[in-house]
């Protein structure tokens, strides 16, 4: 007698920007398609539920449905819907770039409802907030939290760090380039054979080629850097209590003295060149020491620190010659792995590549809470 499929796991997926529209496109395709059962999906003023009355949604049509027939996002009515489903409590995928929904986590989690999300904020805010996350899930609890996206994108960035640990290694020293945006801005701007473009063609060209934030302040004061090394830093043993998460991580600024006073936007691009000299003479003092500039953050339980700053390598050291592009570089230094440390190295950003992270998770979930009984032998 051949076994039954399990039944498919309800999801509700908020925030359908980049990222989100991804993760639908994946959710609706082969093979995640047979394991997921996509009951709503929602932007951050209407939800829809699903499966629609007539016809299919797919990602080319998704949007004016919702428009046309969604009714206004209510958080808690989403969480009931998957805390009620017939086939078992579900799954709710935040993928806002927002506090609200990070802010709900406790009751989400506490109503047995399982998260993924690639929304960095609820993991790295204030330790109060983690605190009470990591009471209500696994294994405090049997509701799944996953975040592996958070970090990263898609690379397997947190399951590495997770697996190091509770095998029993000790980590000495995590290193990385964590930002796709100052990975290509830095790649560009400090190169091993040298390099005369001005910093504020750089950062231009990145805005335009869709590297940066609408605002790049936003990228250039290292917050998001800033978040990441949060979330790893709390899965470190032993490393320094970070109370106001990631505000609690020092944190240098490259939006140059300058510009400091720059009203908004559209005055902080036009002035941009007015930071060319602070940066030149940056790259003109690395390179005087044969090396390049990199923005990274650091955890090095040594001395306590876990901070972002602009460092100086090597022209021959990985940070140096192997990033490409945007892409992320991280260096894990561990008892283990030493002399020679673990490095993951790739894309760390993008909208495909992030929401696989977010549906790799999804998954995790399913092989715990869809776990087939061993059939009856027979005599």
């Amino acid at each position: 007698m051949s076994a039954v499929a399990p039944r498919p796991v309800p999801v509700a997926l908020i925030g359908l920007g980049g990222v989100g529209k991804a993760i639908l496109q994946q959710l609706l395709s082969p093979p995640l398609s047979n394991k997921f059962n996509l009951v709503l999906i929602a932007n951050s003023k209407l939800s829809l539920s699903l499966p629609l009355p007539e016809g299919q949604l797919n990602p080319n049509n998704f949007l004016p449905i919702l428009e046309q027939h969604g009714k206004p996002l209510d958080v808690s009515s989403v969480i009931s819907v998957l805390q009620t489903h017939p086939d078992g409590n579900g799954v709710l995928i935040d993928s806002t770039g927002s506090d609200a929904i990070p802010s709900l986590y406790p009751t989400i989690l506490g109503m047995g409802v399982n998260l993924v999300t690639p929304n960095k904020k609820g993991f790295s805010g204030d330790q109060s907030l983690y605190d009470q996350i990591q009471s209500l899930t696994f294994p405090n609890s049997s509701t799944l939290a996953y975040g592996e996206s958070t970090v990263g994108a898609g690379l397997p960035i947190l399951s590495t760090l997770k697996d190091l640990v509770e095998t029993g290694d000790e980590i000495e020293k995590i290193e990385g380039v964590f930002s796709g945006t100052l990975s290509y801005i830095f790649n560009e701007y400090s190169k091993p054979e040298g390099s005369d473009v001005k910093f504020s063609d750089v950062v231009k060209v990145a805005k335009d080629s869709g590297y940066t934030e609408p605002d790049p302040r936003d990228d250039l004061s290292g917050t998001d850097v800033a978040r990441k090394l949060t979330i790893l830093s709390r899965l470190v043993p032993g490393a320094p209590k970070l109370e106001k998460g990631a505000f609690s991580v020092p944190t240098q600024s490259l939006v140059p003295p300058a510009l400091e006073n720059a009203k908004d936007k559209e005055d902080y691009l036009n002035r941009l060149p007015e930071g060319d000299e602070y940066f030149a003479n940056l790259r003109a003092e690395a390179e005087k020491e044969g090396k390049v500039v990199r923005y990274v953050g650091v955890i090095d339980m040594k001395t306590g620190k876990v901070e972002c700053k602009l460092g100086k390598y090597d022209k021959d050291h990985a940070f140096a010659t192997a990033l490409k592009g945007s892409d992320n570089i991280i260096s894990f230094s561990t008892k283990r792995y030493s002399p020679r440390p673990l490095i993951i190295q790739g894309a760390g950003a993008g909208a495909d590549v992030t929401a696989m992270g977010c549906t790799s998770d999804l998954l995790k979930i399913y092989e715990r809470v869809r776990t087939l009984p061993t059939p009856a032998k027979t005599a």
